[in-house]
């Protein structure tokens, strides 16, 4: 299943993407070409607190909408999933995490890009100083847990990470709330021969 490169050519180096086209060859011999989008990452944060959780309201270009997301921001150079969801995460809401716990990482389009997003969930909020990069226009609300997951189902939150992240949420809010409960196994009988 593995493909080789043979030969690469770039297409466009821009400020967010790189575009480039690559030859390749699959373990069965047949010559392909794959286009691919790298993009440096980025990291989002899960906010919950006191049955809310923390969303913002962003127009999104290229869908010609604006979004509900959690947190979230690409990663600069060199820089480490943490470092990221750190700055983003004052930069965007004006809350700095006591604790961020890397939950996991997804591949949001792993057909066409190699961009990876770390998620993270944020603890032991304290208030810290709110400034958008300067081409920003963010809104932050925090909304009761019952609404997220009606606006979910509704589709107002149509944004992979978040989606995801609100999975993961409610499936260990489940765990922790519906674990059942360990049962006293009976004492094994003992057969007589």
């Amino acid at each position: 299943m593995k493909e080789i490169m043979l030969s690469s050519e770039k297409i466009f180096d821009g400020r967010i993407i790189k575009l480039r086209k690559d030859e390749i060859i699959t373990e069965k011999g047949i010559k392909q070409s794959r286009e691919v989008v790298s993009h440096g990452g980025g990291a989002a944060v899960l906010v919950a607190k006191d049955g809310k959780i923390l969303l913002e309201r962003q127009f999104r270009y290229p869908y010609g909408e604006i979004l509900w997301e959690i947190p979230a921001g690409k990663r600069d150079e060199g820089e480490d999933f943490a470092e990221t969801a750190k700055r983003e995460l004052e930069e965007e809401t004006g809350y700095v995490a006591g604790k961020l716990v890397k939950l996991f990482e997804v591949y949001p389009t792993p057909g066409y890009t190699n961009e990876i997003i770390g998620i993270f969930k944020a603890e032991g909020l304290k208030k810290g100083v709110l400034h958008f990069d300067e081409d920003e226009d963010i809104t932050s609300e925090w909304i009761p847990e019952e609404k997220v997951f009606e606006m979910v189902e509704n589709g107002e939150i149509k944004d992979g990470k978040t989606l995801i992240a609100l999975l993961w949420y409610k499936a260990e809010k489940f765990r922790r709330e519906e674990k059942p409960a360990r049962k006293e196994k009976p004492a094994r009988k003992e057969k007589t021969v």
